[in-house]
C-alpha cells in the first residue's frame, strides 16, 4: 500500500513534468491573443445563426481562451452584446477544445491521431450542436437569459498600436497569471487523479465499465460514447486536467469513441453547469449541458467510424510512463527554457500591477470552496507521497 502511495505521487509528478512546457507555451500564446485582440468588436459579426457567424465564432474561440471559466465569461459578454445563442455555443466549445495548448498536450500524451480527431471532431461537434440548437432552441429561455445577463465594459483599442506599447505587454503578463489562476486547480486535481488511477485502479475496472476486451463492435462503441461524458462529468475537472486520465483509459482498452467523448466533455461538468446557471438560469444551463452531451455522443461515434473506415484508429494510448520521465532529454531542456519565459511573464504581471492598469478590469468567476479543498488535499498527497517514495527507496 505504501509503495503504491509513493508511486502514485511520482507518477503524477511525471505527468506534470511531461506537460509543463506545453502548458506555458499554450497559455503564453493565449495570453498574447487575449491582450491584443479586442473581443467587443466580434459580437456584431456573430449575431446570426448562419454558417458565417458560427464559423467566425469558432475561429475566434479557437484563438482566444482555453480556460473554461474564462471562456464562459467571454461567451456571456458576447451573448449580451448581441451574439446569437448558437454562435455563442460554438464559441464556448472552440475556446475550450480547439486551442493550441490542448492540442500540444494531447499530442504529448496520446499521439497525432487524437490531435487530428480533436480538430476534425471539434468542428463536426459544432456543426451538430448548431443543427440541434436550431431545431430545439427554447427562444423564450434564450430571451430571458439575455435580459438577465449583465453587460460588462470591455476596452476597445487598435491592436497594432497596443502591441508596440509597454502597457500592452504588461497586460500579457496579467492575462498569463489570470489564466493560470483559473486552471491550476483543475490541472492539479486531474494529474493527481491520473497518477492514482495509473497505479491503483486495476485495468479490470475500466474493462468492465467500458466493455473493453470485447470485439469493439457497434454496441461497444456506442456504450463508450454514452458513458464517457458521464465519467468525465464526475471528475469535476476540465479537458486540460482530463488528458492524462484519457491516457489511462486509452491504455486500458477503451475505444477511440470513448476517449474522444471523455475529452470533449469539459463543458458538461457540474462546476461549469453551475456557472451557466448563474449567467443564464437553471433551464438554459441544463439545456446547454444536454445539447452538448447529445452532440458529444453523436460526434464521438461518427469520428470513431470515420477513423475506422480510413484504417487509422490508434490501437492504444502512448505508454509514456513505462520509463522514468525525469531524464535529460528534450522535455528537460524545454521545461528549463519555458520556466525562464514564465518568470519573465511574472515580471510583466508585476509591472502591470504597479502601473495600476488592473483597476476596473473584468473579473472572472472563481472556483468553489469544495474544489479548493480538494486541490490542497492533492498537493498534500503529492508532497507526502514523494517523500515516502524516496524513503522507501533508501
Amino acid at each position: 500500500m505504501w509503495e503504491q502511495f509513493g508511486q502514485s505521487a511520482i507518477t503524477s509528478l511525471g505527468f506534470f513534468w511531461k506537460a509543463g512546457w506545453a502548458f506555458i507555451l499554450g497559455y503564453l500564446i493565449s495570453s498574447m491573443i487575449q491582450a491584443f485582440i479586442p473581443q467587443g468588436k466580434l459580437a456584431k459579426y456573430i449575431g446570426k445563426d448562419n454558417a458565417k457567424s458560427i464559423g467566425l465564432a469558432t475561429l475566434f474561440g479557437a484563438i482566444s481562451s482555453s480556460c473554461s471559466f474564462a471562456a464562459l465569461a467571454a461567451g456571456k459578454s458576447l451573448f449580451k452584446k448581441g451574439a446569437h445563442f448558437v454562435a455563442t455555443l460554438a464559441f464556448l466549445f472552440s475556446s475550450t477544445n480547439l486551442v493550441i495548448e490542448l492540442g500540444i498536450l494531447i499530442y504529448i500524451f496520446l499521439g497525432w491521431q487524437f490531435v487530428v480527431a480533436e480538430i476534425i471532431g471539434g468542428i463536426l461537434l459544432i456543426m451538430v450542436v448548431s443543427i440541434l440548437a436550431r431545431i430545439t432552441m427554447p427562444k423564450k429561455w434564450v430571451q430571458a437569459a439575455r435580459d438577465r445577463t449583465e453587460d460588462e465594459h470591455q476596452e476597445e483599442f487598435d491592436w497594432k498600436k497596443k502591441i508596440r506599447t509597454k502597457k500592452g505587454w504588461y497586460q500579457v503578463g496579467h492575462e498569463f497569471v489570470m489564466n493560470w489562476q483559473m486552471v491550476w486547480k483543475d490541472i492539479t486535481i486531474g494529474f493527481t487523479i491520473a497518477g492514482i488511477m495509473a497505479t491503483v485502479v486495476p485495468e479490470s475496472f475500466w474493462e468492465g465499465l467500458f466493455m473493453a476486451g470485447t470485439d469493439g463492435g457497434f454496441w461497444v462503441v456506442l456504450e463508450n460514447a454514452l458513458i464517457a461524458p458521464l465519467a468525465a462529468a464526475l471528475t469535476f475537472i476540465g479537458s486540460m486536467g482530463n488528458i492524462p486520465i484519457s491516457t489511462i483509459l486509452a491504455s486500458s482498452g477503451v475505444t477511440f469513441a470513448g476517449i474522444m467523448a471523455f475529452i470533449y466533455s469539459d463543458l458538461i461538468v457540474p462546476p461549469i453547469v453551475m456557472v451557466n446557471k448563474k449567467y443564464y438560469g437553471w433551464k438554459l444551463a441544463l439545456y446547454i449541458a444536454g445539447i452538448f452531451y447529445v452532440s458529444i455522443v453523436i460526434t464521438a461515434f461518427l469520428i470513431h467510424g470515420g477513423f475506422a473506415a480510413l484504417g487509422i484508429l490508434p490501437e492504444s494510448g502512448r505508454q509514456i510512463m513505462n520509463e522514468s520521465p525525469f531524464q535529460v532529454d528534450y522535455t528537460f531542456w524545454f521545461n528549463i527554457a519555458f520556466a525562464l519565459i514564465a518568470l519573465f511573464t511574472l515580471w510583466l504581471f508585476r509591472q502591470f500591477k504597479q502601473s495600476g492598469a488592473h483597476a476596473g478590469m473584468m473579473s472572472m468567476e472563481g472556483d468553489s470552496r469544495f474544489k479548493t479543498i480538494i486541490t490542497w488535499i492533492c498537493i498534500a498527497f503529492l508532497a507526502v507521497g514523494t517523500i515516502l517514495h524516496f524513503v522507501l527507496k533508501l
